[in-house]
């Protein structure tokens, strides 16, 4: 009996058109009303996980900014919490600042840019939140941050990962949620560490857990789930790693797991 399902917001839960089908959404109910604890596991900000959360109406802590960050939706309960160390924030700015890089701050679960650009709009629209301008980031930079995001083209961060790699050091997580978002949170700061304090704070066994989701910063809750589902849409490397996969999110494939293993149907 699988007791608790994380599944991953974007090109998972949401479908091409941004929208949870009604199937999906029925389906979740469906496995709430069983007893089941169904979470959004995201590298989202809180504030735009708890907006989709209660359109689904789901009332239970959230795994957002990739991991760093797990929130009750209730009560703002703080369950699990990691910031990108200090150190590592300043040499990161200073490499983007020296290459002349586009870099997202979130701290207060607020949104933060040096400049009012398309790159900061565009992921302002996506996540529907607003964004706010600050060129001096000093400050910010002393803060707790939960993530720190670089927005370019998919060549360009791939080509310039590895240097960052040695830049950002051992302390921290760097991955993608998409092909031209490369991320940075603390080296406890996944999916998968995440989902393990939750499931162990609500005495689950992690041989009880599904995880769903689709691109490269899924792989960690994918690797210590009970049951690791890739997204029939989802990256060759994560469909590599997983236990199954499932259809693809225009093809409700969040339902298609539901049916098949919480409630056996074929």
């Amino acid at each position: 009996m699988y007791k608790i399902i994380a599944i991953d917001i974007d090109d998972t839960l949401l479908n091409d058109e941004r929208e949870v089908t009604t199937g999906t959404q029925a389906a979740i109910a469906e496995a709430v009303a069983q007893g089941v604890l169904v979470t959004l596991a995201t590298g989202r900000m809180f504030a735009s996980a708890r907006n989709l959360a209660k359109q689904i109406e789901l009332n239970v802590p959230l795994i957002t900014y990739q991991g760093a960050l797990v929130k009750n939706l209730m009560d703002d309960k703080v369950w699990y919490e990691r910031f990108v160390p200090q150190d590592a924030a300043l040499r990161i700015d200073e490499y983007v600042r020296e290459n002349g890089l586009h870099l997202q701050l979130y701290w207060d679960d607020r949104l933060f840019a040096r400049d009012d650009n398309d790159k900061v709009k565009e992921y302002s629209e996506l996540s529907k939140i607003p964004y706010e301008i600050e060129p001096d980031f000093a400050n910010l930079l002393k803060r707790p941050l939960p993530k720190m995001l670089l927005i370019d083209e998919p060549a360009k961060l791939d080509a310039i990962a590895p240097e960052l790699r040695q830049v950002a050091g051992a302390d921290v997580h760097m991955t993608k949620s998409k092909p031209n978002f490369l991320e940075f949170m603390h080296r406890e700061g996944t999916k998968g560490c995440a989902l393990q304090h939750l499931a162990a704070t609500l005495g689950c066994d992690m041989s009880q857990v599904i995880a769903i989701g689709d691109s490269w910063n899924d792989r960690e809750m994918l690797e210590v789930a009970g049951l690791g589902v890739a997204m029939g849409n989802s990256v060759p490397q994560l469909k590599e790693i997983a236990d199954f996969v499932t259809l693809s999110n225009n093809e409700d494939g969040i339902k298609h797991v539901i049916d098949k293993f919480v409630f056996g149907r074929s």
